[in-house]
Order: C-alpha cells, then structure tokens, then sequence
C-alpha cells in the first residue's frame, strides 16, 4: 500500500486551498496514493480553530476519504483541540507517530 503523509505546518491560507487541501482530495480521487493521511502540526491548527471556510473544507476532505490528523500538544497550546475533534479529526500526541512515518516507507511531504 502506497501512502502519503502531508506534514501541514502552515497557516497560508491560500497555500492550504492552492495545494494541500486540492492535492489531497485529487490524490484519493484519481488513486494516485492509496491513503493520504494530513497531519495537522503547530500554527495550522489554529487557522483550522479560527477559519470556518477552512474548517469547512477539512470536512471535505475527510468526507472524500483524506484522513486528517492533529498534534494534540499543539491544538492543546493554541485551545484549538475541542474545535478539531467536532470537525472529526483525530486528535492526538504525534512526536511518535510522526517519527513512525518517518522510518517507516511512507512518503512525507512538509507544507
């Protein structure tokens, strides 16, 4: 099984829309990956707290098979989890899972 991690760091709105957030869905659409797994990491987290547009599309993606995701460390910080987690994201410590993908086969790509 080929899967693709994006490690999402970002809070550019517009890089989320133009890029991971098209990216993702088309990845699943067109079985370009068999599993497209985001990972909500640091300042993200927050614009997906703050923004209802994006909110809204993370709720795309998910409901389109994109799995999502999000340090919990860092939505803890920021006060964001609660907000996450009605979203439907999985919300959890991810300093081990990350390292998991990192030496595992998996292909990551950071935004």
């Amino acid at each position: 099984m080929e899967k693709l991690n994006i490690l999402w760091t970002t809070d550019n709105k517009d890089t989320f829309f133009n890029m991971l957030s098209m990216y993702a869905v088309n990845s699943i659409k067109n079985s370009w990956w068999d599993e497209v797994n985001v990972i909500i990491w640091g300042a993200s987290a927050k614009l997906i707290g703050e923004d209802t547009q994006v909110q809204t599309e993370v709720m795309e993606m998910l409901a389109r098979g994109v799995k999502v995701e999000a340090c919990k460390a860092c939505s803890d910080n920021l006060g964001v989890s609660e907000k996450l987690i009605q979203l439907g994201v999985n919300v959890r410590y991810m300093g081990s899972a990350l390292t998991g993908y990192l030496k595992s086969t998996d292909k990551i790509i950071t935004i």
